[in-house]
């Protein structure tokens, strides 16, 4: 069973602290993907970032170890990682023996690879390179001091709004404004997402409304990003589309979803104020 609600989710669970695969509940993409219409030509490609902070295991001496973890998933893979799952793996390695660094980095990622069906990345970051991680805000125009009004909090992709007569524009467009739930649990997610597009000038106080209507919505992270890159080039229909959004840390793990449709460098890793 592979849907949402036979998840760990919203359900009281035993900690393992002995390395245990199996606690790794992948979910498939299908099902969210049909929902907005992308079939098996996918209109985007990109990544999910997972940053882990909360990741420790005990040497051959039995002596704990801690790092931190940065894992890229293919938004190609067929499956995405339930986040309380994700959380219940990496604890399993709190009691657990292993040879050092690349030892664990193996095992990370032969297990999500396996649980995601396409090759993942798994950088680990020792105490020593901490004081690199650096925060810093994603780049581009912030369009939360704009003075609308709002009554819609359920996705609407009516709202959105572009002149067509205009000579098309690059710019780079973000907020901090975007909220939604859990697609089980019903609890509220915050992010920060930067919009950088090619094409028909977007109506900015338009985006706007667009991303507040997603506050009362249930989604997991990763498919809310893809309504939102889906949404806007279906009305607004950009030559080139990039959406990156910011979650901020539950269970000492960030997520952070990448949408793009033209080839360039994967995003930057930079954790913002609220992560």
């Amino acid at each position: 069973m592979s849907e949402a609600e036979f998840s760990p989710l919203g359900k009281a669970v035993s900690y393992k602290t002995e390395y245990d695969p199996t606690l790794l509940f992948p979910i498939p993409r299908k099902g969210k993907r049909d929902e907005i219409g992308v079939g098996s030509t996918l209109p985007f490609m990109g990544m999910d970032i997972w940053n882990a902070y909360e990741l420790s295991w005990l040497n051959q001496r039995g002596k704990p170890e801690v790092a931190i973890a940065t894992f890229l998933i293919p938004a190609e893979s067929p499956n995405i990682v339930e986040s309380k799952s994700f959380k219940l793996y990496l604890n399993s390695f709190n009691q657990t023996k292993l040879a050092g660094f690349e030892a664990l980095q193996s095992l990370l990622q032969a297990d999500l690879s396996a649980a995601t069906g396409a090759p993942v990345i798994v950088q680990l970051f020792e105490p020593a390179a901490f004081a690199a991680q650096k925060m810093g805000d994603l780049k581009g125009y912030c369009i939360d001091n704009l003075d609308i009004e709002v009554d819609q909090y359920e996705p609407a992709p009516g709202i959105l709004k572009c002149d067509e007569l205009n000579a098309p524009v690059e710019e780079t467009l973000t907020s901090n404004l975007l909220k939604s739930n859990c697609l089980v649990t019903g609890q509220p997610d915050w992010a920060s997402v930067q919009i950088h597009y090619v094409g028909a000038p977007i109506n900015r106080e338009s985006l706007l409304r667009y991303l507040v209507s997603f506050r009362n919505h249930n989604e997991f992270h990763e498919q809310c990003v893809e309504r939102i890159f889906v949404d806007i080039l279906r009305e607004c229909k950009p030559m080139k589309l990039a959406v990156y959004a910011r979650y901020t840390r539950r269970g000492g793990l960030d997520i952070n979803p990448y949408r793009c449709n033209f080839s360039g460098p994967q995003p930057t890793n930079i954790r913002t104020a609220r992560q």
